[in-house]
């Protein structure tokens, strides 16, 4: 079966960074323009970041955009989101997932039909 799991957060202060990480398994990652979304509580689940199979075309969010950076490794069906310049408005659990089919790129979280668990990412001094 499909499976995603996140690690590698933490709690970290304003201006700090902190990457996390995704492994994926039961699929072809390399096919599969995986996504990021978290949710804070008593928030409804936003996107972050996506990117397309290939590492080429990253899409993020507003709130992020120029402080986060997505990435992938296929070798390693593994993908990445590093998060600089951290602010207590980035407090959320961190979500990865998987959309309903390959080569397909959405920011809705209806899009996606496999998820991760998530890995707390908290900001604060």
């Amino acid at each position: 079966q499909v499976q995603l799991v996140e690690s590698g957060g933490g709690m970290v202060k304003p201006g700090d960074s902190l990457t996390i990480s995704c492994v994926v398994s039961g699929l072809r990652f390399s096919e599969y323009h995986i996504g990021w979304f978290r949710q804070a509580p008593g928030k409804e689940r936003e996107f972050v970041a996506t990117l397309t199979w290939n590492g080429r075309t990253p899409y993020y969010a507003d709130s992020v955009k120029g402080r986060f950076t997505i990435s992938r490794d296929n070798t390693k069906n593994t993908l990445y989101l590093q998060m600089d310049a951290l602010k207590p408005e980035d407090t959320a659990v961190y979500l990865c997932a998987a959309p309903n089919r390959p080569f397909y790129t959405n920011t809705v979280p209806s899009a996606y039909n496999h998820w991760g668990q998530g890995t707390q990412v908290t900001v604060s001094s």
